[in-house]
């Protein structure tokens, strides 16, 4: 890691770079330039520093033996009854990264009673499933899970892990990485794997106006969280491959400071991830009554009303309708955006879907250089029209 260093010697309290720093990170204290927290090594001081007292020394870090780090490893979320669908995206993507670079995919399962759930996933092509099974883990506790997912890692010694960025995923990963003090890339949405083994992780920054090459080149394991629905699920085989590896749940992994005193479970909703088709309002939507409009054409055609971010912003739709890179990502088999101007951040939660009818009164709106189908009218125009046609049809 680099650090900013001040040769007091040779500074002559000029309060130049004081002065100029951006960030206020620098301070006069008692004839000396002090550095505190604030600063983001933007390197104006160096740059502008008329005696040259202020330099950038780079700590140098040991690389790891890469060599030592093969294969890698998905965590498998689960409710106990039915594996989350993102693990088998998971399963799906490292497949695809590991078949370049010869390595194989493991899977790791924790939980009570799950070895059934085990089976079943050896038809995903995992090579192996590492499974532990304790009375102690039938409820997620992030410590003690943490605690499998070390020893799992010391045990297997994976090049990458992969982790769904759900919100158990969110939680667990980080705490791990940390125990290996690796880095961690959340909320990727494309990954590809170099021939060295170095995986490169590309995610939105920026509000998602540029997508960022994340490498780490020193560690490892390499760790990403993934969002539901922008990988392929892997395949189910005819016959299942692999093998279960039980591995012992010792004291020191059950070990946990989280004491539960209540469990409530809450009733399932659905979700606009999971539906096949979609009806979303954009911003050109100016009250209730449109709103209203657009869940009656929802309704007719049996799809689910999803919404903008603008839109939640007005009170008009609920976060977990919200599409885009702050809310979720869909690939449904359908979806007809309404007065949806299209902007980056929202098309990269829906640029996967198989067929995008877009409706917007601007010709030029962004939306119709994704839209396999666009329509150029008004939506208070249209819409009625439209349902007008569907009762008069169903009638």
């Amino acid at each position: 890691m680099a650090q900013l260093v001040i040769n007091h010697d040779t500074c002559i309290q000029c309060g130049l770079c004081v002065a100029q720093c951006p960030f206020a990170a620098m301070s006069m204290v008692d004839g000396k330039v002090e550095i505190n927290a604030a600063c983001k090594m933007c390197r104006i001081c160096v740059k502008n520093c008329p005696v040259n007292a202020i330099h950038i020394e780079e700590e140098q870090k040991a690389e790891v033996d890469k060599s030592q780090w093969q294969d890698i490893l998905v965590y498998i979320e689960h409710d106990h009854e039915m594996i989350h669908p993102i693990s088998y995206e998971l399963i799906g993507k490292a497949l695809e990264l590991a078949r370049p670079v010869h390595m194989k995919v493991a899977a790791l399962m924790a939980g009570k009673n799950i070895k059934k759930l085990a089976e079943e996933l050896l038809y995903s092509g995992v090579d192996r499933v590492y499974l532990y099974e304790d009375d102690s883990l039938e409820i997620f506790r992030v410590d003690s899970y943490a605690n499998v997912f070390e020893d799992c890692i010391h045990r297997m010694k994976p090049s990458v892990c992969l982790v769904g960025a759900t919100t158990t995923g969110r939680s667990l990963a980080p705490r791990v990485a940390v125990r290996f003090q690796t880095g961690l890339t959340a909320d990727c949405t494309s990954l590809e794997m170099r021939e060295n083994t170095d995986l490169i992780q590309i995610r939105p920054a920026f509000g998602g106006n540029i997508m960022a090459q994340i490498i780490n080149t020193r560690c490892r394991p390499q760790f990403a969280t993934v969002r539901y629905k922008v990988m392929n699920a892997s395949e189910r085989l005819r016959k299942p491959q692999g093998k279960i590896i039980e591995c012992e749940v010792s004291d020191e992994i059950k070990k946990s400071d989280i004491e539960i005193l209540k469990v409530e479970k809450k009733a399932k909703v659905s979700s606009i991830e999971e539906a096949e088709s979609l009806v979303v309002a954009g911003s050109a939507i100016k009250d209730e009554k449109g709103m209203e409009m657009i869940r009656e054409f929802a309704s007719l055609l049996n799809a689910s009303v999803a919404v903008t971010r603008p839109m939640v912003e007005k009170g008009l739709g609920h976060v977990n309708q919200q599409i885009g890179l702050s809310g979720r990502t869909v690939k449904p088999k359908l979806i007809i955006t309404c007065g949806v101007s299209g902007a980056i951040q929202f098309t990269a939660g829906m640029k996967d879907s198989e067929m995008i009818i877009a409706i917007n009164k601007d010709p030029h709106a962004p939306i119709f250089d994704l839209a396999h189908y666009a329509v150029v009218d008004d939506i208070y125009t249209l819409i009625p029209k439209l349902i007008a046609k569907i009762k008069e049809g169903k009638s």
